[in-house]
């Protein structure tokens, strides 16, 4: 996890509005996704955790909802990134 991403990861919890594209682009690489570019969204991934994927609007304006999903879908990686260091403790 890169630290301006762990620090956007807080800022964008405490406030789900005013986030743009580069936002999420810098939000989602630090955290180790990857993303696809579809008609409407961009689809991120991760790598390894398939399972965890959102699609973001491509819109210059996004509404707080992309926000909040984000934080969630982020929480949910650190979880099994949890999960997965005590396993292996």
């Amino acid at each position: 996890m890169g630290d301006s991403a762990g620090k956007l990861l807080e800022r964008m919890r405490n406030s789900p509005t005013g986030w743009g594209q580069t936002d999420f682009e810098t939000l989602f690489k630090g955290f180790g996704f990857d993303w696809n570019e579809g008609k409407k969204h961009r689809i991120y991934f991760h790598k390894d955790y398939p399972n965890l994927q959102m699609g973001v609007p491509r819109h210059n304006s996004l509404k707080k909802w992309v926000a909040r999903e984000a934080v969630k879908l982020i929480d949910k990686l650190l979880e099994l990134l949890k999960k997965n260091e005590e396993s292996h403790v």
